[in-house]
């Protein structure tokens, strides 16, 4: 993810997953398959997401619960616009991107459009 490290965007996905608060441990213990961390590393990776409004926290006994300030797509959506925003010519960064597009992806992109159309 844009602006994000490996193991930020790791964390993200962990907490993400959950869709409710949780603990350091319990991010920990999702990650523990893939990668071997200390308790530490992880909490110093999501107080650097939480510094950075990305994740907030509550206090919870001697420890804190962490949930995302916003959903994965609208994080995604955000790093879009971003990227949009350095393309320079709009126009043509679009163009761009739409040519890349499979076929199922320009279905993904027409009913996304058609939702927002009813709004």
């Amino acid at each position: 993810m844009h602006g994000l490290g490996e193991l930020e965007s790791a964390v993200m996905d962990r907490i993400w997953s959950y869709g409710a608060p949780v603990s350091v441990r319990q991010v920990l213990e999702g990650l523990q398959g893939s990668r071997a961390l200390a308790y530490t590393t992880v909490m110093t990776v999501m107080d650097k997401l939480h510094k950075k409004g990305l994740l907030r926290r509550q206090p919870s006994g001697r420890a804190y619960l962490y949930e995302p300030v916003v959903s994965q797509e609208a994080h995604i959506a955000q790093i879009m616009q971003a990227a949009l925003a350095e393309g320079g010519n709009r126009t043509m960064t679009l163009i761009h991107f739409l040519e890349r597009l499979t076929p199922d992806e320009h279905a993904t992109l027409d009913a996304a459009i058609r939702e927002l159309g009813d709004r």
